[in-house]
């Protein structure tokens, strides 16, 4: 493929992003992939420089653009190289007189007045850079020291003791430890969310929220011997865990659920849990610099769905709590209404709950609770609370 054809390769693809981004279809990476895999002229080298001006658009455009030839052309105004591309065989269309490129920045304009005020403006470049791999390392069968010997360029996270961090794009599925079970790709916030868990050997706790189960594996891997349920919603997600508990040998129960009937399900549990924690679906502000076009999928509707869901599950949470039980919620946000603000409401609903400070967990207080962001933490961004019932 010639440069110029190239560059019309990552419009096509850039206008089924925006596509997708609008009707919440498939993300950008799949649709690279199914992209080429009708396209087999096009050779290794020709991918990846198509997928960097597919990703360098995104990173660029915070907000949805109307097509993939205004986010190229955005693109191309800060590189005279490419606007030389337009125009030319198998290139984009010459340009049109006055024609201009959707603009740039970092965060959407309608969500700059929703960032946490902790976020401030020159911290929002570190929301977009690449991100590295971050392992944990299941302490319940080998350690952290170990596991540095078999992964020679990685180095210890700085804030969890049980992660290794590797060069971004590094690939570990064929490594002997990830078969085994012994580590799971996992960021570093995200273990420090299990880690503000405080899990201990024979609790009872349930992960409301557990998807394919990331941190019930984290909470397995702290404390043997504590009874673990992990519940979810999305019956294709909840079934990624078992065999994942299988290779880490964690003793996980699985439950679906049934919305509205959450309680219902779950009713073993009303007042039984010395630990629930609600990681929450939320607009995922926190981990722009791993899926920056979730900026594009984002809309004021939908966040306020979600708002509107964060609250019902940390309802539903505070029932499953036994007296003097703890109750984490978190978010993979940076956005108030997600985070701080969900804290303020639920202790105006339920006065008597009382907020447990974590200081050694990082992060910066946030309303009631720690907020830990890319720029000051060099984890994705989170916000992390804990919560004690009343005895």
């Amino acid at each position: 493929m010639t440069p110029a054809a190239r560059l019309q390769a990552a419009i096509e693809i850039l206008d089924l992003v925006v596509q997708s981004a609008r009707d919440q279809g498939p993300p950008a990476d799949a649709i690279v992939t199914r992209y080429f895999k009708t396209r087999r002229y096009a050779g290794s080298k020709d991918r990846r420089a198509v997928r960097e001006l597919v990703f360098r658009a995104i990173r660029r455009t915070a907000e949805r653009p109307p097509s993939g030839r205004g986010a190229i052309i955005g693109l191309a105004e800060q590189d005279p190289e490419l606007l030389g591309l337009f125009g030319q065989p198998r290139g984009p269309e010459p340009l049109h007189e006055g024609e201009r490129g959707s603009p740039a920045a970092i965060v959407p304009e309608w969500l700059v007045s929703q960032l946490s005020p902790v976020v401030a403006p020159e911290e929002w470049p570190a929301l977009l850079e690449r991100a590295p791999v971050d392992l944990r390392v299941n302490v319940a069968r080998t350690t952290r020291e170990a596991m540095l010997r078999e992964f020679s360029n990685g180095a210890p996270t700085r804030l969890s003791p049980w992660g290794i961090r590797l060069p971004a794009d590094s690939r570990i599925d064929d490594s002997d430890a990830s078969r085994g079970g012994l580590v799971e790709v996992q960021d570093e916030g995200s273990q420090l969310i299990a880690l503000a868990c405080e899990p201990k050997p024979g609790q009872r706790i349930l992960d409301l929220c557990a998807g394919a189960g990331g941190k019930s594996l984290a909470l397995a891997a702290a404390a043997p011997g504590a009874a673990i349920l992990a519940t979810d919603s999305n019956r294709a997600r909840l079934s990624k865990l078992p065999p994942r508990a299988e290779r880490a040998e964690a003793t996980i129960e699985t439950r679906l659920l049934n919305p509205p009937r959450e309680i219902a399900d779950l009713d073993d549990w009303r007042d039984a849990a010395d630990l629930v924690l609600v990681d929450a679906p939320c607009s995922g502000s926190g981990t722009w610099r791993r899926n920056p076009e979730g900026r594009w999928r984002l809309t004021p509707e939908r966040l306020d769905r979600l708002v509107a869901a964060q609250e019902r599950l940390l309802d539903i949470a505070a029932e499953l709590v036994k007296p003097g039980g703890t109750l984490v919620y978190a978010v993979c946000s940076l956005l108030t209404r997600e985070g701080a603000g969900h804290v303020e409401s639920f202790l105006g609903r339920g006065s008597d709950w009382v907020v447990q400070d974590s200081p050694g967990l990082a992060g910066r207080s946030d309303g009631g609770g720690r907020l830990l962001t890319p720029a000051h933490d060099g984890t994705d961004g989170f916000f992390i609370a804990r919560l004690v019932k009343p005895c």
